[in-house]
């Protein structure tokens, strides 16, 4: 599994889900070479993305993506479809689990290089990062008109292709009783077993994991710190395992009990099977919680068209499909479904629709000041406590 992304890509990785509010208007993005192609978005066409940018991806004929592991929302399936669409253009991913923090150090150490990332996928904290520090550059990729106002950019600075819940996941044979709360993970019986998925300071999943626990505890986006109490209390009582989250963790029994987004359940599934381990995955009654994570082309980059090429993908009907299969919720959902896109069986891995409705995410603002706490708080309350 990924340890990443300062949300924030969590689930725990906004304003309000507006599953009705968007906007059923089909829209390409055109090639970014300049200032007005950057912030305008073409009207649809059936040469969507362009064919300047095919040609000049082809020719390019490589795209450096990052922290993209198989497990997380599908990616394998994702880019298995895109070598399928685009064979001329090479698609390695560097450091599958690397965090969010770790892609932006990346992008800046390795500035010029011909192995730079092209493009990002990120938390939304370390999306402000990037921008602040002018490492975006602006693509509106084909359906960016039926993304939901909260989860882009309006420059077309960042898309958020998908997002997803925070749940409780357990491991059956370990644990006898599901925790169904953040309440009940207080409760002797889960003594050593509670892991986080990385540090919430530097990775996504983690700062959600926080957020919701915040909201269980009486806290809200405004107000991180009950969150950070509540982790503080739980490795008190002896039930926080100091072990991250990872396949092979799971597997040996190290995280018996592990909070993560709905979306990198699925595809650890199989695995645990053919191992004999069954899950229980239950989203927090008291602390539900939903967040994205944004995917953009990286200003100065090797291969700037393919980026925009991979970008288009994982926004298009074929990316936002394999999001789906993955147990992600694709940012274009609605207008997916109003086309009959979408069957009841491919929601089978879903968060209960009751659980999505409404469900609102923090903002810009209301994530980098959560994020200032946790850097002045989580150390002294959580992290350097023996």
């Amino acid at each position: 599994m990924r340890n990443s992304r300062l949300n924030t890509k969590s689930i725990s990785k906004v304003g309000a889900f507006a599953l009705a509010s968007l906007l059923m208007l089909g829209a390409c993005g055109g090639d970014s070479s300049s200032d007005e192609a950057a912030t305008t978005t073409p009207a649809a066409t059936s040469d969507c993305p362009s064919a300047d940018i095919k040609t000049a991806a082809d020719t390019e004929a490589q795209v450096n993506l990052i922290a993209l592991p198989d497990n997380w929302a599908n990616y394998k399936g994702i880019l298995e479809a895109f070598r399928v669409k685009y064979p001329m253009v090479k698609n390695p991913v560097a450091n599958p689990d690397a965090s969010s923090a770790d892609e932006l150090t990346a992008v800046e150490t390795l500035k010029g290089q011909p192995d730079m990332p092209d493009a990002l996928d990120v938390s939304p904290a370390i999306a402000q990062e990037v921008d602040t520090k002018g490492l975006w550059e602006p693509y509106k990729p084909c359906g960016f008109d039926e993304i939901p106002a909260d989860m882009k950019d309006p420059d077309g600075k960042w898309v958020a292709a998908y997002y997803g819940v925070m749940a409780i996941g357990s491991n059956d044979t370990i644990v006898k009783t599901a925790p169904t709360s953040f309440a009940e993970l207080l409760d002797p019986m889960y003594k050593g077993q509670v892991a986080l998925n990385g540090d919430p300071r530097e990775a996504g999943a983690a700062f959600a994991s926080v957020m919701a626990a915040s909201i269980a505890n009486g806290g809200s986006f405004d107000d991180i710190l009950p969150g950070i109490e509540y982790f503080a209390k739980l490795k008190a009582a002896g039930n926080m395992a100091g072990t991250d989250v990872t396949e092979a963790s799971v597997l040996s029994g190290d995280t018996p009990i592990w909070i993560d987004w709905t979306y990198n359940y699925p595809g650890l599934t199989p695995k645990l099977t053919e191992n004999g381990i069954t899950v229980s995955i239950k989203v927090p009654s008291d602390g539900v919680y939903g967040g994205y994570y944004a995917q953009g082309v990286v200003a100065g980059s090797p291969h700037p068209n393919a980026a925009k090429l991979w970008i288009d993908h994982i926004i298009s009907d074929e990316g936002a499909l394999g999001y789906l299969e993955g147990g992600a919720i694709p940012a274009r959902f609605a207008a997916l479904e109003a086309a009959g896109k979408i069957t009841e069986d491919m929601k089978k891995n879903l968060p209960a629709a009751s659980l999505l409705e409404g469900l609102k995410f923090p903002s810009q603002a209301q994530i980098a000041a959560a994020k200032e706490v946790l850097a002045k708080q989580w150390g002294p309350l959580v992290a350097d406590k023996k």
